[in-house]
């Protein structure tokens, strides 16, 4: 019992990780029906970038705002190269090709500026770990949890209660009457990239002290999270959290009872199965849509 609930906390902390990349699936999708494949690339940028300004001598903690406002630029530059030009000529998968194209191409750049190899990022906090319900909890691990319930409150209650959040949410429940509204949709679509890229950054030097940190650890974090959108529902922030919490339990446990070999396939099947059975997810709505 001790084991599994020592497996359960760290596939929470890791599920929550997942849910904040996710998260930024949604915010873009939401908004423009298109995702940033390059999600990944994303966090890898911010906790690389992190790990920059930590070695200059930057307090963890000051270095976070920098490190989300870094990955809000670069979100806002993804939109405008690569998916504008898509939006405007209505190319159904011109802006998946440029979106994995841009992620290749930082990841590219991140291996000539930073290297090929794993590089550590300090950890702001204690590495012991502290008991909970006969458990080894790592303060880390607490903070990642914390971090990321945080983040997606500040975005929803952004959402809900600032002018600028309602012009969000009133593009995402029907573009073409926002437009007609005098809501600049196209900035809308452009502050939703932002906003995705700067909560995988964010995302990137939260989990940073927890693993190692280098050029490709974006591509597996940004596929799971895919599958985490996918296994939620991109249309529900509630399915994503419990579709992140349900993908990172399920890795744990497995990767400890069975083989850490085999802690990649339970998701893989669920995310098969949620296809097969609810295409729109475990929590998210069916679009109904007029021909």
């Amino acid at each position: 019992m001790q084991i599994l609930t020592q497996l359960i906390f760290s596939g929470i902390a890791l599920g929550m990780i997942y849910a904040v990349i996710a998260f930024g699936y949604q915010l873009t999708f939401a908004t423009s029906d298109t995702l940033n494949f390059g999600q990944g690339d994303a966090l890898m940028l911010g906790a690389l970038v992190g790990l920059t300004l930590v070695n200059a001598g930057v307090n963890y903690w000051l270095m976070i705002p920098l490190v989300c406002l870094f990955g809000a630029l670069q979100g806002a530059v993804v939109e405008r190269i690569g998916v504008r030009p898509a939006i405007k000529i209505r190319s159904e998968f011109g802006w998946i090709m440029s979106t994995i194209a841009l992620g290749i191409i930082f990841k590219n750049v991140a291996e000539n500026v930073w290297g090929r190899d794993d590089l550590k990022f300090p950890s702001p906090l204690p590495e012991s770990p502290i008991k909970f319900l006969n458990a080894n909890v790592l303060p880390m691990e607490i903070l990642v949890v914390a971090g990321a319930i945080l983040m997606m409150l500040a975005v929803e209650l952004f959402n809900r209660r600032s002018i600028y959040g309602k012009a969000v949410v009133a593009t995402f429940n029907d573009r073409d009457a926002a437009k007609l509204m005098g809501i600049n949709t196209g900035l809308v679509i452009t502050f939703s990239y932002a906003l995705s890229s700067m909560t995988a950054a964010f995302a990137g030097v939260l989990i940073a002290p927890l693993t190692l940190t280098g050029a490709t650890m974006g591509a597996v974090l940004g596929l799971k999270a895919f599958a985490v959108a996918i296994i939620g529902g991109l249309t529900s922030g509630m399915g994503i959290v419990l579709g992140g919490i349900i993908l990172g339990i399920a890795e744990t446990t497995t990767g400890f009872y069975l083989s850490t070999g085999y802690k990649d396939v339970p998701g893989l099947v669920l995310l098969l199965i949620v296809l097969a059975v609810r295409p729109a997810g475990l929590f998210g709505k069916t679009a109904i849509k007029k021909v």
